[in-house]
């Protein structure tokens, strides 16, 4: 027994240390496009410079939008769902892992038998019962001699990886849209602000301009005018009142909130204060910094480790199975010597004929991986879609935002120019009625390109890969 033993154990070694791995070994992919050495719409002087965006949101300094992340990062329940989808990988990986070692089971079993025996001495035939006793352990183990156990190792883990990244994105992409859902609501409220200040206006204005009428010194015309812009700009204020509630609405969903309706606050019209630029680094480094990249990157090693698989999968499967315990029809001599029992056998299985199954089924994983490494690539130009649209943008709203600065000053200076020459008979009161329509527009224009431009920075924030600190997310 103990020279069987010992084969079969130098067979098992000689095995493991024949055993290879089948398929590629992954390699962090070579893209095939070529990138600039710097962002083409990079601000001057910060090419090659990155700042560091752990709690980028604290630019604002605005102790709501902090607390609002805060809600967001306990209570969301993407972020919730993604995290427990990290918890499902995790438990997959530990399942795939388990079964490159070896299983152990216990087997008790106890039974009673009646059966006829024949007495050849009486030529009686009479029932006898038998008790039997079984206490086994066996044992069964896979060969990983192809690296087909390894290579779905490596793909669950890589699995796992792609999880944990995807998480991250998410948790990236909840913070950046409640802060742009929550200066919405404020651009919101300062153009309800505008349009109360406009109603009040024009309402002054038709009192005028009916004084005037009774006295004889305008038309029926100009009533009508007056009390015609006087409507329009009432009419507006339903509008900006449904598009406050829906962003609180949505504000309040992202915070694992119930959504309710919250009256419009009184806001700062001199509140403006242009975000610093963000040197955005180089684009070679993008793509460590973004987890959506990784999480690509982790999805494609794990097609790269199925390939693998597959092409193990067509070499035979070799098994090893063992067992070692006691048998006895008595209770009491159960785990005497003499009732000891063992055994250990080696098998393999190898498919003869499949009709090309299995070679089909490695060509599609090699397609899966070619379709992976294709999204990889779209994901990494995304990305660098991302930032350079935001720097560009930057630019372009910075240049729009100084015009309509001009724009607005032009229009108030244009509305005193109208008011004083209609109060002198020497222009008709509708050139009065567009010259405050203009500057009203102009005013609503401004309050929504500067959201525009908070709204970038939040936007090449997060294009940038910028997180948050770890321990929020702890508990």
């Amino acid at each position: 027994m103990k020279s069987l033993f010992i084969r079969i154990i130098s067979v098992f070694a000689g095995l493991l240390l024949s055993a290879c791995t089948m398929g590629p070994d992954f390699q962090s992919p070579d893209l095939k496009i070529k990138t600039p050495e710097a962002f083409q719409n990079s601000p001057d002087g910060t090419l090659s410079g990155f700042q560091e965006l752990e709690n980028w949101w604290q630019i604002f300094d605005d102790p709501e939008i902090d607390q609002i992340v805060k809600n967001v990062i306990q209570n969301n329940l993407d972020i919730q769902i993604a995290a427990a989808r990290v918890l499902e990988i995790q438990s997959i990986f530990k399942q795939v892992r388990a079964d490159q070692y070896p299983t152990l089971g216990l087997s008790v079993e106890a039974g009673r038998r009646s059966y006829s025996a024949f007495n050849p001495l009486t030529g009686d035939v009479g029932s006898k019962i038998s008790d039997s006793y079984n206490l086994s352990l066996p044992a069964s183990y896979e060969v990983d001699l192809w690296g087909r156990l390894s290579r779905s190792t490596e793909a669950a883990k890589a699995e796992l990886f792609s999880a944990e990244e995807n998480r991250r994105t998410v948790v990236q992409t909840i913070i950046a849209e409640a802060v742009n859902l929550y200066l919405n609501i404020e651009s919101l409220e300062r153009q309800i602000q505008v349009n109360h200040k406009s109603v009040d206006a024009f309402r002054q204005s038709l009192e005028v301009v009916e004084g005037r009428y009774r006295r004889g010194l305008t038309t029926i015309l100009d009533v009508r005018q007056a009390s015609r812009i006087l409507a329009q700009a009432e009419s507006q204020l339903p509008a900006f009142t449904a598009a406050l509630g829906l962003q609180s609405h949505a504000l309040a969903i992202l915070q694992g909130q119930y959504p309710k309706n919250k009256p419009p606050r009184d806001q700062d019209l001199d509140y403006f204060r242009l975000p610093p630029e963000v040197p955005p680094g180089l684009p070679s480094d993008l793509i460590a910094r973004r987890p959506d990249i990784a999480a690509a990157e982790a999805s494609l090693h794990s097609a790269c480790a199925q390939i693998g698989v597959a092409k193990a999968s067509r070499f035979p499967q070799i098994k090893l199975t063992g067992t070692f315990g006691y048998a006895s029809d008595e209770l009491n001599s159960l785990f005497n010597p003499e009732s000891e029992l063992w055994s250990i056998a080696a098998g393999g299985m190898q498919s003869v004929f499949n009709a090309g199954k299995l070679a089909a089924n490695q060509r599609a994983a090699q397609a899966r991986y070619e379709q992976t490494l294709t999204a990889y690539s779209k994901t990494v130009l995304q990305a660098f879609g991302e930032v350079e649209g935001a720097l560009l943008n930057r630019k372009e709203l910075i240049d729009r935002r100084s015009r309509l600065l001009k724009y607005r000053d032009e229009a108030a200076a244009t509305l005193d120019v109208a008011n004083d020459r209609y109060g002198r008979g020497l222009v008709d009161y509708l050139t009065v009625l567009d010259s405050q329509q203009v500057r009203v527009d102009a005013e609503l224009q401004l309050i929504a390109v500067e959201y525009e431009l908070l709204s970038n920075h939040v936007s090449l924030c997060r294009a940038l890969g910028g997180g948050w600190d770890l321990k929020m997310t702890e508990g």
